[in-house]
């Protein structure tokens, strides 16, 4: 096999994103302003069994994940997955995740002991339950994974199912960022202000996967670093860029409080999607990319740049500094092999 068409197979795509935010529509409106009217919950449009006793993370993450899918094409028309589940993965990134569900089974076990307990409850206090719903729902039987360390957390969620998919253990994968708004989140968070309530999903295929099925191709996921230090971490996630990415996508914390935190190159506009959705935590990074993906498709194609950076104050798992990049490039719609 050649070298070019090597790499070609090698890519992995982005094919299609999908939101469970209350206000925002979609992926094209997660930059926009608030509207004056704040919409419905995302979680009302969930129908079927079994929903009371699954938690708030877990129902969003739903939500995220059949708009994702269905923006892909990989949904048919009564709604069930038309390609092969077998070799399709879930990776999810959560910092606070089904909390709610643990502190309310802890608090009856600590008040009537392990008897009070209720069976349908109890496996929802596992870590990777949002996880599991979604593969179980949709019929994914590929790798599942859960991250939750931190900051950089959604960041790393693309950039594994990236590798999974590289390493051929998978062919697709759904990457979902959620955070739940509840009242334990809001005892552990403190005054942290505003926090995001909601989910995001995207799609990732490998590139050959995309075009055999006649998919539509929005982005390719670039190169990732992950390091203590942020412009070391940027500089080295550019490598081999020839110039300044078209915008860019910062981190929910400055690697220093008097400092803000510097752009990968000057005059390089930036993309805060805190200002519109507070603190986003765990789900950031995936925000990032999603949001990323629908202005590349807008803009036709030019490079983007979207990072996610570790700073003093902990906002959950993983205390050390650390920071995580990674860059997303606009892709030819057709074929998806021609990926740029």
């Amino acid at each position: 096999m050649r070298a070019a068409e090597a790499t070609a197979r090698a890519d992995v795509l982005i094919s299609g994103s999908g939101t469970a935010i209350t206000g925002v529509p979609g992926p094209d409106a997660l930059s926009d302003p608030p509207g004056t009217a704040p919409g419905p919950d995302p979680v009302s449009t969930l129908r079927g069994s079994g929903l009371r006793y699954k938690d708030r993370a877990t129902k969003l993450a739903l939500c995220a994940a059949r708009d994702a899918l269905d923006d892909a094409g990989l949904l048919g028309p009564d709604g069930e997955l038309d390609v092969d589940g077998d070799d399709f993965g879930v990776v999810v990134s959560s910092n606070w995740g089904n909390v709610d569900t643990v502190c309310e089974t802890a608090a009856t076990i600590r008040s009537s002991t392990y008897r009070a307990t209720s069976p349908m409850l109890l496996p929802n206090t596992a870590g990777n339950v949002t996880a599991s719903w979604v593969a179980i729902t949709h019929g994914l039987r590929g790798a599942n994974v859960t991250l939750c360390n931190g900051a950089t957390s959604g960041l790393d969620a693309v950039h594994w199912a990236r590798t999974l998919i590289a390493a051929r253990r998978l062919r697709r994968a759904l990457v979902i960022g959620v955070e739940p708004v509840n009242e334990p989140v809001l005892h552990l968070v403190g005054d942290a202000g505003p926090l995001f309530d909601g989910a995001v999903a995207l799609v990732a295929e490998a590139a050959d996967a995309v075009e055999a099925r006649g998919g539509t191709p929005r982005a390719r996921i670039g190169r990732y670093v992950r390091a203590g230090d942020l412009p070391q971490a940027l500089a080295a996630a550019r490598e081999n860029e020839s110039r300044p990415p078209d915008a860019w996508w910062p981190p929910e914390f400055p690697l220093a409080p008097a400092a803000p935190v510097p752009p990968p190159a000057t005059g390089v506009p930036a993309r805060d999607l805190r200002a519109r959705h507070g603190h986003c935590s765990g789900a950031l990074g995936v925000l990032q990319c999603v949001a990323a993906t629908a202005e590349l498709t807008r803009t036709a194609g030019h490079s983007m740049l979207a990072a996610a950076g570790r700073g003093p104050g902990g906002d959950g798992p993983g205390e050390d500094d650390a920071a995580a990049a990674l860059v997303l490039h606009g892709v030819s719609v057709a074929p998806a092999g021609a990926a740029s």
